[in-house]
């Protein structure tokens, strides 16, 4: 049986395909194209317009970003749509089915930071960050705690709820949380993934912290990276 097959899109593009009834075949068909999930990724939290799609993904191309977005809107997995007024901007969103997406990249990740060569250090979007508090929360530590954390990442704002054994996280005004943590994402990721001790992010302006610092020592211990794979004999 041939593994590939070259087959005309509805788009009119030659796209290299699986000749492969498997289901992971096929989802290799509809989000296994360069870019094509982390572009679902930075969507998993709501809309966005082209240029803040090309600015979490400024390795990308305008040209390349065009195509992605066509064709998992090809697929039914986003869709375009105007904001209303003042705004009237064009947006891209995930369809229903397409937020189902999620437990696929927080699988995916988990299981991709315990490979040795994995860098916690290299830049990361808002949204990524953001997604990695939901994908790496230890139950075990969040007994006990009730609290609204906040977050300030550039132009992005976000609300953390931690409750009943839960992470939720969502964009919003973080306003009147418990902590608010204020800076860049590799800022913030320094001091949950990285140990960086947040007494020197602080001194370097790397990040600002407002509220219950307690809160802030216990929440970097929240998310902690799974043990790497042992390398190879």
């Amino acid at each position: 049986m041939k593994l590939q097959n070259i087959t005309t899109s509805k788009n009119g593009s030659s796209r290299r395909l699986y000749d492969d009834a498997c289901g992971t075949a096929h989802a290799l068909d509809l989000i296994g194209e360069r870019w094509a999930l982390l572009i679902i990724r930075e969507l998993m939290l709501g809309p966005k317009r082209f240029g803040d799609l090309r600015a979490d993904l400024p390795r990308i191309s305008a040209n390349v970003l065009t195509q992605r977005l066509d064709g998992l809107e090809a697929q039914g997995i986003l869709m375009r749509r105007r904001l209303p007024p003042p705004g009237s901007t064009q947006v891209y969103e995930l369809t229903e089915w397409g937020y189902e997406a999620e437990p696929i990249i927080q699988t995916l990740g988990r299981w991709a930071t315990r490979s040795p060569a994995h860098d916690p250090t290299l830049p990361l979007s808002a949204t990524s960050l953001m997604m990695s508090f939901r994908t790496m929360r230890d139950p075990a530590q969040l007994g006990g705690i009730d609290a609204a954390i906040g977050f300030r990442v550039g132009k992005e704002e976000f609300r953390m709820r931690i409750a009943d054994g839960r992470v939720t996280v969502a964009r919003g005004d973080p306003e009147g949380a418990d902590l608010i943590l204020s800076g860049p994402a590799v800022a913030i990721a320094a001091a949950v993934y990285g140990g960086v001790p947040i007494e020197m992010l602080e001194a370097d302006g790397a990040l600002g912290v407002e509220g219950d610092r307690a809160l802030l020592a216990r929440f970097v211990t929240l998310f902690p990276l799974p043990e790497k794979a042992a390398p190879p004999a």
